[in-house]
Formats: structure tokens, C-alpha cells, sequence
């Protein structure tokens, strides 16, 4: 299985763009202590993730979830007692680092191959970190960087996601600086939930990640951007399982 080509590229001179990358599908049992700290904690959550790709960057190289191509999404189903991880990346997993026993069933990895078209429609569901960022108040040093306030009612939301849609004819980058996903959507037709939040203990004391699911179907209207989106996700926080957009 050959998945480190480049994620996407041109396919012919209409306009297409071809996506490959490798999924895997992780289902966990959360009662084992390895499935239920990373329930728990959005930094082990994190290292259960990056646990998959040993050796492919050194020891302390800056940002190596981007370099990978690694990104990822997750439900819980309490009923089953199950954790159902996807990771998407540019590169083979390898699960063997996982303990044994807290796999409900054996890792299934495939690669994706598709290519999309300006006019495709899909169904597709991700899960964001909705945030805006609030000014610094008046008087504050130069060079302070604004707050990021997290959104926390569903209509928020979803004005969060429609500023990322692309009509026909528009730009990839809006005229605000917001990069777009290379695709349109019928507004009233996006679904969107919130989420609980996610949080990390020491070392990252503090951090806490709101989150949100958005699910519809997206019009292709750029299939390059589109492609874009797909491979390096959408909004903050794509290192704590959110950016990720899954189609079909």
C-alpha cells in the first residue's frame, strides 16, 4: 500500500483534483485504562494518535502532526462501551504500540484514491473547534494577539462553517483572510450539534477545546481547494481531533 504520494493533484485539464491518503479505523474499549485516559484527556487522546506513526519524523522536529498529514476524529458509544477513532494521514500507520487488550477489534487501515470534480456532490460530517478571536483591549502592548472565544450555540456555528463554504466563481481565501473549503452547501440543510468540550491536565493545564459536529452535503465548486481541505483540514485544534472532514 503506497500512501505517501503526494495527498493531491491535478488529474486532468478540466478542473479535477485527486485525493489519496491512508485511513485507519481504531475501535477501543473505553473500560481498558489505556482507552479511557485518552476519553479523558485531550493530550493522551493526542499521543494515542501520533503513537501510530513511529520513525517517520525525529525526535523534537516542529510540528510533526502537519508533516505527517495526520488528522483524526472520534465518537463514543456508552451503550457498546466503545471508542471509535479515525486517523486519517500521508503516511502507514502502524498500531502495533497499542496495547492489546484495549482493542475491542483489530485496526482496519485502507487507503483512500478518489477524485473530485467541480459539481460533485457528498455527504460528509466533521467535527470543529468554532472559535472567533476578540480584539486585545485598548492599551495593551504591541504585538498582543487577540483571544480566542469559542462559539457556543449551534446557529454561532454554523455561521462559523458558512463563512468556510465557496460559492461558484469566489476566491479560495475570503476577503477577510478565512480560508475556504472549496465547496457550497445548501445553509439550510447543515446539521450542527454541539459537542462536550475536551480538556488536558498538567502539562496543559488549562486547556480546554470546544467542539462541535456539522454534517450535510457539500457541492464541489474548486475541486483543488476542495482536496486541500480535506488533506490538511479546516479551523484550530486539528492536533486534538477536530478539523477532520469526512466524505462519502
Amino acid at each position: 500500500m503506497n500512501t505517501t504520494t503526494t495527498p493531491h493533484a491535478p488529474s486532468d485539464p478540466a478542473g479535477a483534483a485527486r485525493f489519496v491518503t491512508s485511513h485507519s479505523l481504531l475501535s477501543l474499549d473505553v473500560r481498558h485504562p489505556f482507552a479511557a485516559k485518552s476519553l479523558i484527556d485531550a493530550q493522551d487522546m493526542h499521543r494515542t494518535v501520533m503513537c501510530g506513526f513511529p520513525g517517520w519524523v525525529d525526535d523534537g522536529s516542529p510540528d510533526p502532526r502537519a508533516r505527517m498529514g495526520i488528522l483524526s476524529t472520534w465518537t463514543v458509544d456508552l451503550a457498546r462501551q466503545r471508542l471509535t477513532l479515525v486517523v486519517q494521514a500521508s503516511l502507514p500507520a502502524d498500531w502495533t504500540a497499542l496495547p492489546r487488550a484495549a482493542l475491542a477489534e483489530p485496526p482496519e487501515t485502507l487507503t483512500v484514491d478518489r477524485t473530485f470534480r467541480a459539481g460533485d456532490r457528498v455527504a460528509f460530517r466533521t467535527v470543529v473547534n468554532p472559535v472567533r478571536t476578540v480584539a486585545p483591549p485598548p492599551g495593551s502592548p504591541p504585538g498582543t494577539r487577540g483571544a480566542r472565544v469559542p462559539h457556543t450555540r449551534p446557529e454561532h456555528v454554523k455561521r462559523w462553517f458558512e463563512r468556510r463554504l465557496q460559492p461558484p466563481g469566489e476566491p479560495p481565501v475570503a476577503p477577510d483572510g478565512v480560508t475556504r473549503v472549496g465547496a457550497d452547501a445548501d445553509t439550510g440543510r447543515l446539521a450542527v450539534r454541539m459537542l462536550p468540550r475536551v480538556s488536558s491536565s498538567a502539562p496543559h493545564k488549562g486547556l480546554r477545546i470546544a467542539r462541535a459536529e456539522v454534517k450535510g452535503t457539500l457541492t464541489v465548486t474548486d475541486p483543488e481547494t476542495f482536496a486541500s481541505a480535506l488533506t490538511q483540514g479546516i479551523g484550530h485544534a486539528r492536533a486534538y481531533s477536530c478539523g477532520l472532514i469526512l466524505v462519502r
